[in-house]
């Protein structure tokens, strides 16, 4: 590491691989827990600069095969989210394809097979080579385990779309048997397939979670939610009913509406949503870029005073219309950057940058979601009021912490991703 960002890397607790914008990242800081991420993406390299979050510019399997020695010895809560396109609903189906074969190298790594002719196995399938990666976060777990001066992590966190949960069992599964390159070492873990608007995350979005603790440290309890469920089946909802904004939401999940309005109200908020604003309330709608039932035009509704669809890449394409009329009539709004991270329970000060901050927003971890997952897995109980009331707004980071952040992510940019810092080198041949 670059001696400039050494303090940076002080009393870190937690390694996020696939770490994104910082979804985990920024769930860790509002409990108190530091963290460092790996991020190959150089746009979400630039966000978590500008938020203060130590990050490594780098791909998951390189760190671990040749730069493992770099990863902060205070490190033990391994936490991953892998990229999830080819298991997703959304993407190529690829890996819900492979998921039988994925679960049969999970069992052949653990066994202790050579991992080059597993690796070319894996290749050999012909699927998405993304589908793999689902597989780095046992790897990172047997190399600390397997690896003179460092202990077992004490803790697992993963996280995926649902379709992964079968892996995620066969992972708690082998964890809590001990055997083969485990080295007796044995886990308690469980799984669960969680809603997110039942933890207070304004959106509806169904996320696979895996917790492992070392046996040694205890079971793991239930993981409570706090609020009721949107249902999702509730029937179709004609867009020319006038009255539809009035009816009040009969349970306790947190409304679009709700989440923006309060975000607009903040101190120095990115969040306006005063061209949605009646004499009394925000209202709107939504309609969805993604069609339903195999039917690519009968495209969702939403409500204002209803959670969000999933907010994923493409939630820029989302039409919000202020009423009825204007949807016959074509005239729409699109939700910003700021909206959309506040519907994801990002800070609405979060500092986004880079390219591509829609597909950042979307790829993320809700950070309300990682807070109860965190607090559950690491103390056993849910996060306390004030710090969920806190995660409402992100402190404020100096142009000089950015910048010593990217010395310890980048450095010379050598050891980056292949072509990472093409545009980068090109400007600064160009400049005088």
């Amino acid at each position: 590491m670059n001696s400039p960002g050494k303090h940076h890397l002080d009393g870190i607790r937690i390694l996020d691989l696939f770490a994104g914008p910082g979804g985990l990242d920024v769930a860790a800081h509002f409990l108190g827990y530091r963290s460092i991420g790996i991020e190959w993406d150089r746009n979400a390299c630039e966000t978590r600069y500008a938020a203060g979050l130590p990050t490594i510019h780098a791909d998951v399997s390189v760190m671990r095969e040749s730069r493992f020695d770099e990863i902060p010895r205070s490190i033990d809560v391994l936490a991953a989210g892998p990229p999830c396109q080819s298991f997703s609903v959304a993407g190529t189906g690829a890996g819900r394809r492979a998921l039988d074969n994925v679960k049969k190298y999970i069992h052949r790594i653990v066994a202790g097979e050579d991992e080059a002719t597993i690796d070319n196995d894996l290749h050999a399938l012909g699927e998405d080579p993304r589908t793999a990666l689902v597989l780095e976060p046992l790897r990172w777990l047997l190399k600390a385990i397997e690896t003179d001066g460092r202990d077992p992590y004490k803790v697992i966190v993963l996280e995926q779309v649902p379709a992964v949960e079968p892996l995620w069992d066969v992972y708690a599964e082998l964890l809590s048997s001990g055997e083969g390159r485990l080295n007796g070492i044995k886990y308690e873990a469980k799984s669960w397939k969680l809603q997110t608007e039942e933890f207070g995350v304004p959106q509806t979005r169904t996320r696979a979670v895996l917790v492992a603790r070392l046996a040694e440290d205890g079971g793991i309890g239930p993981l409570e939610t706090t609020h009721q469920p949107f249902d999702r089946h509730r029937g179709k909802r004609s867009t020319a009913q006038q009255d539809l904004f009035s009816l009040p939401p009969k349970t306790s999940w947190i409304s679009m509406a709700k989440a923006l309005e309060e975000a607009s109200k903040l101190e120095g908020s990115r969040v306006d949503v005063s061209r949605f604003r009646t004499r009394s309330s925000t209202k709107f709608f939504v309609v969805s870029n993604y069609g339903h039932g195999g039917d690519p035009k009968n495209r969702g509704r939403r409500l204002s005073s209803e959670p969000a669809f999933t907010v994923t890449g493409k939630i820029s394409r989302n039409k919000v219309y202020r009423n009825t009329a204007e949807y016959k009539a074509e005239k729409y709004e699109r939700f910003t950057i700021p909206e959309a991270g506040v519907l994801q329970t990002f800070p609405h000060n979060f500092p986004w940058s880079g390219k591509d901050q829609g597909q950042q927003v979307g790829n993320a971890v809700p950070p309300r979601l990682g807070m109860h997952i965190l607090s559950a897995a690491l103390r056993g109980t849910r996060p306390a009021v004030g710090e969920l009331a806190a995660s409402d707004t992100w402190p404020a980071v100096s142009r000089s912490t950015a910048d010593e952040l990217r010395v310890i992510g980048c450095g010379d940019q050598s050891r980056c991703p292949e072509g990472s810092h093409k545009i980068t080198r090109s400007r600064r041949k160009s400049a005088p």
